[in-house]
C-alpha cells in the first residue's frame, strides 16, 4: 500500500466564511485536476467536497451498522440468558 501524505491543514476559507480551506499537498492537487477532466466536477474544492461526503457517509453508515450489530448481539445474548433461566435452554 502506498504512503500517504498527511501534510494536509485546514483554515476558515475567506470566499466562504462558514466553510474551512484545505491545503492539499501538491501531489494530491495534480492528480485531482487531472481527474477534474474525466468528471462532472469543474474544481478542485467540489470534487474533494463530493469525495468527503462520499467517504463520511461510507464511514458512518459502517459504524451505524457496527452499533447495530452491537445491539443486536446484546438482546441476543439477554434472551439467551433469560430462557435458560427458565428453563427452555440448556
Amino acid at each position: 500500500m502506498a504512503q500517504r501524505n498527511t501534510d494536509i491543514t485546514a483554515s476558515p476559507a475567506p470566499e466562504h466564511p462558514t466553510a474551512s480551506a484545505v491545503t492539499l499537498p501538491p501531489s494530491l492537487e495534480t492528480r485531482i485536476e487531472d481527474r477534474l477532466t474525466r468528471s462532472e466536477f469543474e474544481t478542485v474544492e467540489a470534487y474533494v467536497t463530493f469525495v468527503l461526503e462520499e467517504v463520511l457517509t461510507r464511514v458512518e453508515d459502517a459504524d451505524e451498522a457496527d452499533a447495530d450489530s452491537h445491539a443486536d448481539s446484546v438482546d441476543r445474548s439477554e434472551v439467551d440468558r433469560r430462557l435458560r433461566s427458565l428453563g427452555y435452554l440448556e
